[in-house]
């Protein structure tokens, strides 16, 4: 299986490139990883939210494979503990599957035909983070779920 991380405009702040870097290179000793971008769609005077979204939702459609599980972080998405993530993550690899793609969409969320193609909605807490943020809590905690499935010390329990 390899992960795929799939998110809408680049990271800017260097701080985040440098930790999203750390735990890319990290994970690569577990799993295929890879991190892709969709450039960010401009948001001009004579576009509405809604069009925006649907342009971005065609751009994440455009980039996916048919066979992709896809992952929706989504604030509307089940929550996991690190221990219960670490657990799906295995149960995503024990299902033979390719790729497991999680995606990150823009500022205004998900066009309806992404929530329709999502397999899954992921949330990793109840408060609002950045997107830019997100990136990095993510990695790190895909990360995280392999270092607890091989017993490694990174996690206390």
């Amino acid at each position: 299986m390899k992960i795929v991380l799939l998110v809408v405009g680049k990271t800017s702040k260097q701080y985040l490139i440098d930790g999203i870097s750390e735990y890319q290179k990290r994970l690569q000793h577990y799993i295929g990883f890879e991190i892709l971008e969709i450039p960010n769609i401009k948001k001009a005077k004579n576009i509405s939210n809604v069009e925006l979204i649907k342009k971005e939702g065609e751009s994440i459609l455009n980039t996916l494979h048919s066979s992709d599980y896809l992952v929706l972080l989504d604030e509307q998405g089940k929550d996991f503990t690190s221990l219960k993530f670490s657990q799906k993550l295995q149960g995503w690899m024990l299902s033979g599957k390719k790729r497991l793609v999680f995606v990150v969409g823009g500022a205004y969320g998900f066009s309806e035909e992404i929530y329709i193609r999502g397999d899954e909605k992921l949330s990793l807490s109840n408060m609002t983070f950045s997107h830019q943020m997100v990136r990095l809590f993510l990695v790190e905690q895909i990360y995280r779920g392999y270092t607890i499935l091989n017993n490694e010390p990174y996690h206390h329990k």
